[in-house]
């Protein structure tokens, strides 16, 4: 099978047919280069099918891609998510409520399937990660699903850094000591709740709890356990030395394994409501960031993938060693063999949104046009743009936001460009510790409302980075990734990056600019230094 080329790919991939349902057989369909478009109909879309569960805070949506990791239009179902952000701090869903409306998306999905419901091969998941949910040993949730956003563990961070050698845990684990982790939350939880703690006999993530509904039983991928703080990444095991410092053991998580070990045979209730899904393999869940990676095309160390919407992230995927992590970034798992190095910014979207509210810019085209005609740092402002704190590269959760060299002359649109180029400069810096890892220049693809929907942002990252970026043609990454990683379990593949490569254009970088925003950010750094005690 050969690899794509930048903008798509060409030829035959016959599916190996003894990976596939008996049904299935003898209806795949030859595609060639003409066909590669994002999005298709159920008509053109090729067999096998995979039916692709996303599962994010905000919704939760099912949806099928067809062979080429297509999205079949009329398939796509969505049922909204509700967090509940009170008391402050808190973010708490009930997971019961959650998987009733990912059923009823999947109900959706097959009805507007109609007869090519015979074509889904596989059913693959991805769901928000750093969540956990306490059940008993029937199976009952005893402790609500909280999510990462819950900051309500924030003290348990500083008792961890006393006990511990946070640099050697990060190393292990790939995670710092943070609310979004489970070591300070488990510690939290055991410490305000210790009656319902005491009752809990395992905590779950809510894909382990989809699967075990499913199926009466459950594991949870490395992928997830990557995300949860207490995965020891390198060795794929639960890290010893920190769950000695923790309220729970070994036996209170659930056995480990990987994307590709699928379940077959759903429990009766869920095989008389889906028979056409009843023996197709279900694949477990694995996180929604690595899952958009692999579905942005991202799925080797050429590439890394930037998304900024209300927040950002920067990723790469490695299968070769790493030694030693850099101390801004992340590692989480897509799988046993693939790494993935990265850095999560609370700044993004949010920064422009809110500078547009405070400064009563409510004319969007008008302003995109007049920052379109600026120079790069045109206004002698030096900004730190945490309005919510600092995640990476310097973990300084409680660092606050700060214009520095405002003036008599200073005016909003100063003080917007001034807030989007400093969202870029924190960019630029996570790039170059995952630089630091990758054994080439990378190409650089780029999704999220934030930057799609503002073509002046896009440059003014690619300036800053000094990278050219593609934008991401894919709607839907995160769904197409764990789509792409069933198809390749499915033999469909040797390996997802012979898969198509959807992007539409590219924004490239100008010199001139690149220097002027190489000097601004050293000011941002200095400024950086005099404000804000790192993590």
């Amino acid at each position: 099978m050969g690899r794509p080329g930048r903008r798509g790919y060409l030829a035959r991939s016959p599916c190996r047919r003894d990976a596939l349902p008996a049904e299935a057989r003898g209806r795949e369909k030859l595609v060639t280069a003409h066909d590669l478009r994002p999005t298709i109909s159920l008509a053109e879309a090729a067999s096998p099918l995979i039916l692709s569960l996303d599962i994010g805070t905000s919704s939760a949506r099912a949806l099928l891609f067809d062979r080429l990791g297509r999205a079949v239009r009329e398939s796509e179902a969505r049922q909204p998510v509700t967090v509940h952000n009170t008391p402050p701090g808190a973010s708490e869903a009930d997971p019961d409520e959650l998987l009733a409306g990912i059923f009823t998306t999947i109900d959706a999905v097959l009805e507007r399937a109609a007869a090519r419901a015979g074509d889904i091969a596989a059913v693959a998941v991805d769901t928000f990660v750093n969540n956990v949910l306490g059940i008993d040993a029937e199976g009952n949730v005893v402790f609500p699903l909280t999510t990462y956003a819950d900051t309500r563990s924030a003290g348990e961070v500083e008792e961890l850094r006393r006990e511990l050698d946070e640099e050697e845990t990060h190393n292990r684990t790939g995670c710092r000591f943070h609310p979004s982790y489970l070591p300070a939350r488990l510690r939290w939880i055991a410490r305000t709740f210790p009656d319902d703690f005491a009752r809990v006999r395992r905590w779950i993530s809510l894909g382990e709890y989809l699967e075990l509904k499913l199926f009466g039983e459950t594991s949870v991928t490395y992928s997830v356990a990557a995300w949860s703080g207490l995965l020891d990444w390198r060795r794929l095991c639960w890290d010893e030395e920190l769950l000695r410092h923790l309220p729970i053991g070994r036996e209170h998580l659930s056995p480990l394994g990987d994307v590709g070990h699928a379940r077959r045979g759903l429990r009766p209730a869920y095989a008389r409501r889906w028979p056409a899904l009843t023996e197709v393999p279900w694949f477990p869940a694995i996180g929604d960031g690595a899952a958009a990676n692999i579905g942005s095309g991202c799925t080797h160390a050429g590439r890394i993938a930037l998304t900024m919407g209300t927040s950002s992230a920067m990723r790469a995927v490695i299968e070769d060693e790493i030694p030693r992590l850099p101390a801004g970034l992340w590692c989480y798992r897509v799988d046993a063999r693939r790494a993935l190095p990265g850095g999560a910014l609370t700044e993004g979207g949010m920064v422009y949104a809110w500078l547009r509210q405070i400064l009563r810019l409510a004319d969007e085209e008008a302003v995109e046009e007049a920052l379109a005609a600026r120079a790069a740092d045109a206004h002698g402002l030096t900004v730190l743009p945490f309005l919510a704190g600092e995640r990476s590269p310097g973990w300084a959760g409680h660092a606050r936001a700060t214009i520095h060299g405002l003036t008599l002359a200073t005016g909003p649109l100063d003080i917007l460009q001034a807030g989007m180029e400093a969202v870029a400069f924190r960019l630029a810096l996570v790039y170059e510790q995952i630089r630091s890892l990758l054994p080439k220049e990378p190409e650089i693809v780029a999704s999220g409302g934030a930057l799609l929907g503002s073509p002046v942002w896009r440059q003014i990252v690619t300036d800053a980075l000094g990278r050219p970026m593609q934008v991401s043609a894919v709607a839907e990454a995160s769904a197409r990734g764990v789509a792409l990683l069933a198809l390749e379990a499915l033999g469909v593949y040797d390996d997802v990056r012979d898969a198509p490569l959807f992007v539409g254009d590219t924004c490239r970088p100008r010199p001139e600019y690149h220097r002027r925003y190489r000097e601004a950010m050293a000011r941002q750094q200095e400024l950086y230094a005099r404000l804000v005690t790192t993590a």
